[in-house]
């Protein structure tokens, strides 16, 4: 028997659409996961092994195979957990195979069946969406954030149980739909401005500048010079973020784990390294 559920890895700040298939065949019974899978993938089978019995699934005494597609990449993180069990049950009839074609699946499970929250959420849903799913089936805790992309109907669960009655029957959960952002929302006022700064005329002059023409910019002065001050000013006069520099910002904080509560991003981003950060530090490594 053959099934296959999408799901979504991430790469950088990009989701790309991962296609599990499950293959079911005789002979001794194993559990092998090819596709270049990094350990935490590869780990999964023992917790979609518990999670399927656990929420009272028969696991298949058959040789399993999974492959991740496309297999030249290399899939990174727990968030593929959720398709690995839908594809085996669905290979394996213990649940409707219907319009998968249509549904991505993100999310960790727990030991017992519980679906945990995953980084890369918001990037994952973008690729869903160009890859052709209608909707998006995620944890409960990564709804919010899975809303911000418009064109999915977000399913939110709690339980691999839910999952498999959301495939079965149709019923939803808790859908969640797409809650589009205010057009007109305010953005967050800046933590200072430039009325707090005494003096440094030219300075100001200059950012000015450069912001106006969207120019690079580099300060250079003695320590206490007011250098980071200036800097933490900047956001203070540009414009609020379109919808298309919030969605790359959230992005990056959904990779990070850092995502506002409120889901979209509306401040602009201002991070201050340390002037001792090597390039490692500043841009990563490995």
């Amino acid at each position: 028997m053959l099934a296959i559920a999408k799901g979504c890895a991430v790469m950088g700040i990009s989701g790309v659409p991962v296609a599990v298939e499950a293959d079911l065949a005789r002979g001794l019974p194993s559990f092998d996961i090819v596709g270049l899978p990094d350990c935490t993938v590869r780990e999964s089978r023992e917790r979609v092994r518990a999670a399927l019995r656990n929420s009272g699934y028969d696991f298949p005494l058959a040789r399993i195979t999974i492959n991740l597609a496309p297999a030249d990449i290399r899939k990174v993180g727990v968030g593929l957990d959720l398709a690995v069990a839908v594809s085996i049950l669905a290979a394996s009839g213990q649940a409707l195979a219907r319009n998968l074609e249509y549904i991505t699946f993100m999310g960790e499970l727990s030991l017992d069946g519980m679906l945990r929250p995953v980084r890369g959420i918001l990037p994952g849903c973008a690729a869903a969406l160009g890859s052709g799913s209608d909707y998006v089936v995620v944890p409960r805790d990564n709804a919010r954030e899975a809303c911000c992309v418009s064109g999915l109907d977000v399913i939110a669960v709690d339980t691999l149980n839910e999952v498999v009655e959301y495939l079965c029957s149709g019923s939803t959960p808790r859908r969640i739909g797409h809650r589009p952002r205010p057009p007109d929302a305010p953005a967050s006022k800046a933590e200072c401005d430039f009325g707090q700064v005494v003096g440094q005329d030219a300075a100001i002059r200059a950012i000015q500048v450069a912001v106006a023409g969207a120019h690079n910019l580099i300060m250079v002065g003695p320590p206490g010079g007011g250098k980071t001050l200036l800097a933490s000013c900047v956001s203070s006069i540009l414009p609020a973020m379109d919808e298309h520099e919030a969605l790359e910002v959230t992005c990056i904080q959904s990779v990070a784990g850092a995502v506002s509560p409120d889901g979209l991003a509306r401040e602009r981003p201002f991070r201050r390294p340390h002037h001792t950060v090597s390039p490692a530090g500043m841009l990563g490594g490995g």
